[in-house]
């Protein structure tokens, strides 16, 4: 890290003094300081990518000897620490690297600051976390800001960070404005992504880093009505502490869109199993919020996950990540359209340690070692109503989603980490939630006798039998339908029963051809699938747009930014 400053080396005089000297000739980018420090103390950087050589008297070819050396302008951005300008390191001409002097875990960013996209695919690399924003536990005396500060990264902008710990985490009150375009998507990953950081040369993988953390003023069961009432929520976030919670669902901690967000996520950290990190966690983040057009790919832990909030998704792909793809717990009362989920395969590049546990359920820690062949995924949907029961936080209700147009993929395998089924929907704690155009895709269970469906929780089944928890106009294309096939729901009604919802839905024996030949969209001509899509505008809302197909993505519309954000997605999965 270097202290902003100005300095300039002549590039004519360099390149001749080395090819005199017969060696090759390496020249070492300049930099000319044109920063300015905004009334935030944020400072930006100009960045034209050419040096100035407009002074000087131009005398139609000829050189009055006045002519300034070309210049390299430094790109990467600077604020202010201690009092002191501290600016990214500028590397290979390409990268800017932010060392620990700039944001590390011990050192919020109090300002608002931008991360522009670099030429040439240069990547903002960060060596740890990039925490917006002040965390602050109001117990302690105090006070969460009405306002706070904004990161923004603008499209065609990677972010890569090279630790465990290395999350970006945005404090109650501040903000992400991460809004990249279909051209120009914005790029969250391992710095073993960036060829120039990749020290042993074996590429990027799950657990890299820690991921994207927001904490919102959104209602959560994790806090008492009376902590509520006296602004003393505060629930602690897993993975790294820090807190959120508040009573208002309808908060903006910003928007995330086109994106993407890669290789992130831990395994159980030191208060063990489920003290984890995600690839993107919305701790009671609320509906002023939304994420769309996003693709996340190889997490350790889940791929999105709610405690309680009401942030909204739409056109999101998750592939390869080792728990579940979308997490819902703590009184989530959020929509999502258009989710595409598929769980696969790896074979692990270098070992990964995490906590775990012993045949004693004592706290040991685990590897998985590098060589490792094994599956990725196991719900597509993990649906938790709540954290808390009883009189004393009955303020917040379970959680209760309307969720349209999605896509699970399953395997036959069990996760590599946990050792945990793929399966498309596990229900659980109370959960709550109405399901539209829905599809579910099971092809094989011959190894491990995998379903698609499971319930572990009494208080989710009689959700299930009296109707607040329902599937409409979906379709279960599985081998197996639910785990245990000999229950019944309260009153004695069928699984099979409950799913095709007075016939509103089907249930196949197979997949069948409800997928197009493409491998992923549903398939327009299919044979299989007979019930008709839900027309989502009767719901008077104007989130939801009309979709004339069950699933996520129709192989009738192949021109369409959001099938090809999901075809870019899975080829990309495929590969890695």
């Amino acid at each position: 890290m270097k202290l902003t400053g100005l300095f300039k080396v002549s590039l004519v005089t360099s390149a001749l003094v080395l090819a005199g000297c017969g060696g090759d000739i390496e020249v070492t980018p300049t930099v000319n300081d044109t920063s300015v420090t905004d009334s935030n103390n944020t400072t930006t950087t100009t960045n034209n990518g050419t040096g100035d050589n407009s002074g000087g008297d131009n005398n139609n070819g000829g050189n009055d000897g006045n002519d300034k050396d070309p210049v390299v302008t430094n790109p990467c951005v600077s604020r202010t620490v201690a009092g002191e300008e501290v600016q990214g390191e500028y590397r290979n001409s390409k990268h800017c690297y932010y060392d620990s002097s700039f944001a590390s875990k011990a050192l919020e960013i109090k300002e608002n600051i931008t991360f522009d996209a670099l030429p040439n695919g240069g990547a903002h690399v960060f060596a740890g976390a990039l925490l917006i924003g002040e965390n602050c536990d109001t117990s302690t005396g105090c006070t969460v800001p009405e306002t706070g500060p904004t990161l923004t990264v603008k499209p065609g902008a990677i972010m890569a960070f090279a630790s465990g710990e290395a999350i970006v985490r945005i404090a109650r009150s501040a903000k992400i404005m991460a809004e990249g375009t279909a051209e120009a998507p914005i790029t969250f990953t391992s710095a073993n992504d960036i060829e120039e950081f990749d020290i042993t040369g074996f590429g990027p993988q799950f657990a890299d880093w820690g991921g994207i953390m927001i904490n919102g003023k959104g209602l959560t069961n994790q806090c008492k009505n009376e902590e509520r009432a006296q602004g003393l929520c505060n629930a602690k976030t897993e993975g790294i502490t820090s807190h959120f919670g508040g009573n208002d669902n309808a908060d903006s901690s910003g928007n995330i869109k086109y994106a993407k967000i890669f290789y992130a996520g831990s395994g159980p950290r030191e208060g063990g199993v489920g003290d984890d990190l995600n690839s993107l966690t919305l701790n009671g983040v609320g509906s002023g919020s939304s994420f769309e057009f996003l693709h996340i790919h190889q997490g350790f832990d889940d791929g999105i996950e709610f405690f309680g909030g009401a942030a909204n998704l739409k056109n999101i792909v998750v592939t390869d990540t080792q728990d579940d793809s979308i997490d819902i717990d703590a009184g989530w009362q959020g929509k999502a359209q258009f989710i595409y989920i598929k769980h696969g395969t790896i074979k692990t590049k270098k070992d990964v340690n995490y906590t775990g546990e012993d045949e004693n359920k004592k706290k040991v820690v685990k590897t998985i070692e590098a060589g490792t062949e094994g599956f990725m995924g196991n719900n597509g949907f993990e649906t938790d109503g709540e954290k808390n029961k009883g009189d004393e936080y009955n303020d917040v209700t379970p959680s209760n989603p309307t969720i349209a147009n999605v896509t699970v993929v399953t395997t036959d395998g069990k996760s590599i980490r946990d050792n945990d089924p793929s399966q498309a929907a596990t229900f659980d704690d109370a959960i709550r939630g109405q399901y539209y155009n829905t599809l579910f895709v099971k092809a094989d269970n011959a190894a491990n006798d995998t379903a698609c469906l499971h319930f572990k929780d009494d208080d989710a089944a009689k959700n299930a039998a009296e109707d607040a928890l329902n599937f409409n106009s979906s379709v279960l294309a599985c081998v197996k339908d639910i785990t245990d096939e000999s229950k019944t729901l309260p009153g004695n009604e069928s699984y099979t029963a409950w799913w095709d919802n007075a016939g509103s839905s089907q249930t196949l024996t197979e997949a069948g051809d409800v997928l197009a030949a493409d491998g992923f969209s549903t398939n327009k001509d299919s044979a299989s699938i007979t019930v008709a899509a839900y027309d989502m505008t009767t719901l008077n809302d104007d989130f939801f747009v009309k979709a004339d197909y069950v699933g996520a993505v129709s192989s009738a519309d192949t021109t369409s930014a959001w099938y090809k954000w999901v075809k870019e997605a899975l080829e990309l999965a495929d590969k890695d």
